[in-house]
């Protein structure tokens, strides 16, 4: 029998039964969906954390402090990095394009008749706006002369600079921090948005000697003076391209200096070296995990779906089994039959994944719009969920065919 004519009447089968079809092909197009759908939240989700890791500025590396890793016969004193670090590594390391040391505090502020309470006070170095991206929308950012200095200047954010002045411009103004601490404005951030569950543009910048020196308030932090937590060095875009210098060679470079600084060995460092790409990799590890996870999740529903059409196909078989003795009687083979049975099999499978993937396409759009939270529609996701809606149909189809290609034709006729 020509597979034209075999699909015609399989075609016309499903037809004489639209609503059991229909029903039949439900499980398909669910699982078809629900594969889509939750690839699509997981990518989007990947990519979200990937560029909210990357808005944090570019080709970064991350140098934290790890108190208590110091060499033996070191006090409680030592350990971790200091602020001066960050001065060597920028002025002793090749292929250092700028160094940023950030210390953080939670203050009261007033500007006029403004006060705002717990607002975040960051105090940073010369090269912050270079190495996270940010950019001065109006006035300017503070040199290291004056961070040496301790000058008494601040830079707003771009939403903390709205709601303290409006639309006053509010370069050479003056705020008032923690009670006691004038500081002159001299610039404000062009907006940046959230970063993480960091908003950039509620925060007060000043220089990292403001916080250090008078707004330190804790007698741990006091008695650790100039200790910080963490060291972001931006690498020069040129390392690498050029086949001179590498990333890990700056990185091996610094690990040498904070060694012979701290007085460790790179066994036993007092400090700890990342990267963007390691943070990115290891986010995409667990991403990608938990996506395989919801695809097995989702595929479940594909299996079910296949059951459905396996117990459907199974009556189907039955209640014309009187049809199969007659075909069977005019010349079809059991070949004919089987594949009559199966190609029935595989149109409900795979109209059920074209429906699924209609549905899983716009579900996954709709989602997206409803929660606020980004979804990505994988073209491997789409292939792969109407790909196996396919093989469920033809695995869970051949028992019924094969059942069906096998009956007797007399006693088929007998039939009632």
């Amino acid at each position: 029998m020509k597979p034209i004519k075999v699909i015609k009447i399989a075609w016309l089968a499903l037809l004489k039964s639209k609503i059991r079809s229909l029903l039949t092909m439900l499980g398909i197009i669910i699982g078809v969906a629900a594969v889509i759908i939750m690839i699509a939240i997981s990518a989007g989700t990947e990519a979200t954390i990937q560029e909210q890791i990357t808005g944090l500025g570019s080709n970064l590396i991350y140098v934290s402090a790890s108190f208590g890793r110091a060499g033996p016969g070191s006090d409680f004193n030592s350990g971790g990095l200091v602020y001066d670090d960050a001065f060597a590594i920028a002025d002793q390391i090749n292929g250092v394009a700028g160094v940023v040391v950030e210390q953080s505090s939670t203050q009261s502020i007033k500007a006029g008749d403004i006060s705002l309470d717990s607002v975040t006070i960051m105090g940073t170095t010369a090269d912050f706006p270079s190495v996270r991206d940010m950019e001065i929308t109006s006035g300017r950012y503070f040199t290291q002369e004056e961070i040496d200095r301790t000058t008494s200047i601040a830079v707003l954010g771009s939403s903390l600079a709205e709601e303290l002045f409006g639309d006053q411009d509010p370069f050479g103004e003056t705020i008032t921090v923690g009670g006691n601490i004038r500081l002159t404005v001299v610039g404000v951030f062009d907006e940046k948005g959230m970063v993480g569950d960091v908003d950039y543009d509620s925060r007060l910048y000043t220089p990292i000697t403001i916080v250090l020196e008078k707004l330190t308030n804790n007698q741990f932090s006091r008695f650790m003076g100039d200790r910080v937590r963490l060291i972001y060095v931006e690498v020069d875009e040129s390392v690498g391209s050029e086949g001179e210098r590498t990333l890990d060679d700056v990185i091996y470079q610094i690990e040498l200096l904070l060694a012979k600084r701290h007085d460790v060995t790179l066994d036993e460092p007092d400090f700890t070296i990342t990267t963007q790409q390691d943070i990115i990799t290891t986010q995409e590890s667990t991403t990608a995990a938990f996506r395989s996870l919801l695809a097995w999740v989702a595929g479940v529903s594909l299996i079910v779906g296949g059951i459905g059409i396996m117990n459907i196909m199974l009556v189907s078989v039955t209640e014309r089994t009187r049809e199969i003795g007659i075909r069977q009687s005019v010349g079809a083979t059991p070949n004919d039959i089987r594949w009559q049975f199966l190609t029935e099999a595989l149109l409900l499978s795979l109209i059920g994944g074209l429906i699924g993937v209609t549905v899983g396409v716009i579900g996954s759009w709709v989602f997206g719009e409803a929660s606020g939270m980004r979804t990505v529609i994988v073209a491997s996701s789409v292939l792969l969920a109407f790909g196996s809606a396919a093989t469920v149909g033809i695995f869970f189809g051949f028992y019924p065919a094969n059942q069906a290609a096998q009956l007797d034709p007399i006693e088929a006729l007998r039939y009632e």
